[in-house]
């Protein structure tokens, strides 16, 4: 959701710039840095930029210019509140202040047209200045997501992967298991005493509960959703991001399951490709 669009605007009495800044972020959360006269757009310019950008930390400013030779007028009581502020620190720096008026005057409100009030017609050319870099944002946004979409295909393929790499071991996994129960037994001088018919009937209870097929059948689903949600092209990171909660349920029960190093290892790489998943979608609308 990252992405950065900028405009200008040619008045009659000024060059306005409108630069729109995008962070991520779960909700929509949109801060705007006016001039005076453009205050009462205010509301408008909040709904255009949640309509078109839907998602992500939005900061919105306006800077402008005033033409030379248009009329304009200063604002000395902004201008010296601006000094006042800025006097403790100038004095540490042992800068005067009046070395700092160029930097003032560029300040919001320092400097303004004279009229008062904002023409529909003048809003007009505003809006579709607002419009277009609002435009350039979405086609930052774009060309990120595309870059986005390849890493996050590349996480879940990486998944997929190390799932088909556990099978080998899933033989040799009940084998070992069998082979410690015998070990145990043993040790305890039973090794020659007990059913066998019941040693195998406990065996199978106790596998059956370290079974990981089910999970590995849902582990697999929750990959071929998260695909399928990626196809659709909408905007769709929340639920990318509920699926993903699901992928990591079945890969934390494979690995409380596993009793098997091999397995455990593959399990944690999981998890790492994960992870990178869940940053990832913290990125996508």
């Amino acid at each position: 959701m990252t992405g950065f669009g900028k405009a200008e605007c040619l008045l009659p009495t000024m060059k306005l710039t409108i630069e729109i800044k995008s962070l991520n972020s779960k909700q929509i959360d949109t801060s705007t840095r006016l001039p005076a006269i453009y205050k009462v757009k205010e509301l408008e310019i909040r709904q255009l930029l949640s309509k078109e950008l839907e998602r992500g930390k939005i900061d919105c400013s306006f800077h402008y210019e005033v033409i030379e030779g248009a009329s304009a007028k200063i604002n000395s009581s902004v201008i010296r509140d601006y000094i006042k502020q800025l006097g403790e620190i100038t004095n540490e720096l042992g800068i005067q202040p009046g070395e700092l008026i160029s930097t003032i005057l560029r300040l919001p409100d320092t400097v303004s047209s004279e009229k008062d009030d904002l023409a529909e017609e003048e809003w007009g050319l505003v809006r579709k200045s607002l419009e277009s870099a609002v435009a350039e944002l979405n086609e930052f946004r774009i060309q990120e997501g595309a870059a986005l979409e390849k890493d996050l295909r590349d996480c879940v393929a990486a998944i997929q992967s190390r799932q088909e790499k556990i099978k080998p071991f899933e033989k040799e996994r009940i084998e070992r298991l069998r082979e410690r129960f015998r070990t145990n037994l043993e040790e305890l001088n039973m090794g020659e005493d007990i059913d066998q018919n019941r040693f195998e009937q406990e065996l199978l209870y106790y596998l059956e509960k370290l079974d990981i097929n089910e999970e590995k059948v849902r582990l697999s689903n929750h990959l071929s959703y998260f695909i399928e949600i990626l196809d659709e092209g909408s905007p769709n990171g929340k639920k990318l991001g509920f699926i993903s909660q699901e992928i990591g349920r079945e890969i934390n029960t494979l690995g409380s399951k596993a009793n098997h190093s091999e397995i455990q290892r593959l399990v944690v790489e999981m998890k790492d490709e994960l992870e990178r998943i869940k940053e990832q979608i913290l990125n996508v609308l």
